[in-house]
């Protein structure tokens, strides 16, 4: 971390240019007995990626709201730290109908189709596998993000005193989530 990180997304960059190589984040399944292991650069390129496709593709832009029906999952952690890239509000587990996009796992589809906006559908399945027969109405995820950019740049600069994160009806500003860091 260094006094200039002001968002999320400014403390990814930091560990990036301090040691793209260490591992960031290890995710175990303990039903699937998957073990995924992500470097800084490794998990800031799914980061770009999912970024890329959010602004891009789905025409997310700063003050939008993501709601994020996700399990405790790596690719949990991604979309977290893309919605903070792109200056999105990322709302995890709020209500898809309030919602500019939502993000779903595999058992929340059926409430993720109250979101009248763009609808995101995660397998979940090991090394970020797609659906074998992707679910109607939503875009899946591990088709899509392959073919995004490798490099992100946001279209706006993020205020990181704007909101980014909601949990548990708890707001957050993007500085106050990097306070708490």
């Amino acid at each position: 971390m260094n006094a200039t990180d002001r968002t999320p997304a400014d403390l990814l960059r930091s560990a990036l240019a301090a040691d793209p190589g260490r591992p960031l984040v290890t995710f175990y399944d303990d039903a699937t007995g998957e073990r995924v292991e992500l470097s800084v650069a490794t998990f800031a390129n799914w980061v770009a990626k999912t970024s890329n496709l959010l602004q891009g593709d789905l025409a997310a832009a700063p003050g939008d709201r993501v709601t994020l029906l996700l399990p405790a999952h790596w690719q949990t952690a991604v979309w977290l730290l893309a919605c903070a890239s792109v200056g999105v509000v990322a709302d995890v587990g709020g209500d898809p109908a309030a919602a500019d996009v939502v993000v779903s796992g595999p058992d929340t589809l059926e409430a993720a189709r109250a979101c009248s906006g763009e609808r995101v559908a995660l397998a979940l399945r090991p090394l970020g596998g797609r659906f074998p027969q992707p679910p109607e109405g939503f875009v899946d995820y591990a088709v899509e993000v392959p073919g995004q950019g490798d490099r992100f740049a946001p279209f706006a600069p993020v205020d990181p005193d704007e909101p980014a994160l909601v949990v548990a009806g708890r707001e957050f500003s993007g500085a106050e989530v990097v306070e708490r860091a």
